[in-house]
């Protein structure tokens, strides 16, 4: 079932409700025009046995076949019994033969009584009876009258016919029209698939056809087009990406081969080759670094094994590690997170990321370094201040993105990578990573973290 097309799927559980509807429908037709004859029989029943009565009463010559608008003549009788079930008087079909039982009689005596009987005598057809005590010449007597079910079972013969050939037919248009009307509802859907079928990366800004109906059509349009806008983003800041990085990339190749170029035709001394050639591998040091950071970045969102880290061993380390490297340049580096628990991330990518922002401190900051954590609810903030200038007001809403610079107090020679892989980093973990400008001075970059 699963593997059939959609609109075939959708034809096939409305014809089953539909076929269901249909049987309950012709279900209660039915029975309920069969309810109603046998209560017109029985109403007509009860008015011969009545006039049969009156007529007893009277003295009448003896019973007829009376007119009934109900039922034809011929297939109405009547019948009068002593309360010993002796026939008294007939009409013709019914003979002398009692057309009651002895149970049937006993009950007809205390009230009147319907009775369905097969096989009467000049009756072919199921008859009803109802039988009823009267009065005859100052005695009890039981009238039974009786009428054939003959038109009765035609009449529901024929509204099961009709039912048994209009249902299907009924059943097949009703499908054919809900197949039409799947198409119809699917189109949108074929007509958005058709035009993301022609969208490629070569075709920036096309966009998939929204219905105009309010509906899940025009919310999985508009859905996919705010998706298709997003990869859009996406691929235009990998453009920007490879750009910035073949920009970066050609400045130390083209000093590498420059050093290499002098180191060739150099003729000096061997101190002065020796030079050149470390000038050249301090080049190749930077384009292994910056390749490194290109490789971090690149991979970060891969980092999908998380664990719990504990926060203040991981401060601790880093004090040990980058502290001696502050005391050289005449900054504290000092760290506060005695209560901060453990967070959900990788303890070698979030040292890295650490790192990053006190790098990034140490290079274009001031005064002592603090670096903190706090819990927040669910998360965990790990915060790394400085006393310096800050970031430039406009710097701060790209500060994360690849390959950017302050142009002012911050820039440097870095590359522009630290806080992009730090961000990039904090997003793996379930985080994120953000920065502002302290308002005693100094810049506060932190990243949150979901708590372990």
């Amino acid at each position: 079932m699963s593997r059939l097309p959609v609109r075939l799927r959708l034809t096939l559980a409305f014809a089953g409700v539909m076929a269901v509807v249909l049987g309950a429908v012709g279900a209660f037709l039915y029975l309920r025009l069969e309810a109603d004859l046998d209560e017109s029989i029985d109403q007509g029943l009860r008015s011969r046995a009545s006039d049969t009565a009156a007529l007893l009463g009277q003295g009448g010559a003896g019973l007829r076949s009376d007119s009934d608008p109900l039922v034809e003549s011929e297939e109405s009788f009547a019948q009068v019994l002593t309360p010993s079930g002796a026939v008294v008087d007939s009409t013709p079909q019914l003979g002398t033969e009692p057309v009651l039982g002895a149970t049937d009689l006993a009950r007809a005596r205390r009230e009147p009584a319907f009775f369905e009987r097969e096989g009467l005598r000049g009756v072919e057809a199921t008859a009803r009876l109802l039988a009823a005590p009267a009065e005859r010449a100052g005695r009890t007597a039981i009238v039974v009258v009786g009428s054939s079910l003959e038109d009765r079972d035609d009449a529901l013969a024929s509204l099961a016919s009709l039912l048994l050939i209009g249902g299907p037919a009924a059943l097949l248009l009703a499908s054919l029209a809900a197949y039409w009307l799947a198409a119809a509802a699917l189109r949108p859907v074929e007509a958005m698939r058709s035009r993301a079928a022609d969208i490629s990366a070569h075709s920036p800004g096309e966009r998939l056809p929204v219905p105009a109906a309010t509906d899940e059509l025009q919310r999985l349009g508009t859905t996919l087009n705010a998706m298709l806008g997003r990869l859009e983003e996406a691929l235009a800041r990998e453009r920007r990406f490879v750009d910035d990085a073949s920009h970066e990339l050609r400045t130390p190749l083209a000093l590498h081969r420059a050093e290499l170029e002098v180191a060739l035709e150099y003729e000096g001394g061997e101190v002065e080759l020796r030079g050149a050639i470390a000038s050249a591998i301090e080049e190749v040091d930077k384009l292994t670094a910056l390749a490194e950071d290109l490789l971090v970045l690149a991979r970060a969102g891969d980092r999908a094994e998380r664990a719990a880290v504990p926060v203040w061993p991981l401060l601790t380390r880093l004090a040990e590690r980058l502290g001696p490297a502050a005391e050289k340049e005449g900054r504290r580096l000092m760290v506060d997170a005695d209560r901060a628990g453990s967070v959900r991330a990788d303890a070698a990518g979030l040292e890295r990321a650490l790192t990053n922002l006190v790098d990034n401190a140490l290079r274009h900051g001031g005064g002592a370094i603090e670096v903190s954590a706090r819990r927040d609810g669910e998360a965990v903030e790990l915060h790394v201040r400085d006393e310096g200038p800050g970031f430039p007001r406009d710097f701060l809403p790209r500060a994360f993105e690849r390959f950017s610079r302050a142009d002012t107090a911050r820039a440097g020679t870095g590359t522009g990578l630290g806080l992009a892989i730090t961000a990039a980093l904090a997003e793996a973990y379930g985080g994120r990573a953000m920065a502002a400008n302290r308002p005693e001075g100094g810049a506060d970059v932190w990243l949150e973290l979901p708590r372990a």
